[in-house]
């Protein structure tokens, strides 16, 4: 089964367009230090339970009218502002 999913990993990456290359390597970098201790403690940190202050509360609903009003950015849009 593992020989099957590496096999088909590697046909994925050779069908990637070049441009997705740094996307998908950034991705199975993050993938590979799932395994790292400190990335392990961290998705196994309790969700922190503090109050959210004015300005949080302030950002979110910010962020949530930029959201309905579709005040966003596309992920590609994203990429291509910082070059990745």
């Amino acid at each position: 089964m593992e020989t099957m999913t590496r096999e088909r990993l590697h046909r994925l990456v050779d069908a990637l367009p070049t441009g997705e290359l740094p996307v998908a390597e950034r991705y199975l970098e993050f993938l590979s230090g799932a395994g790292h201790p400190f990335v392990r403690a961290l998705f196994a940190a309790p969700e922190a339970d503090e109050p959210l202050s004015g300005g949080d509360r302030d950002a979110l609903e910010e962020g949530r009218r930029a959201l309905a009003s579709g005040d966003t950015v596309s992920d590609r849009e994203l990429r291509d502002e910082f070059g990745l």
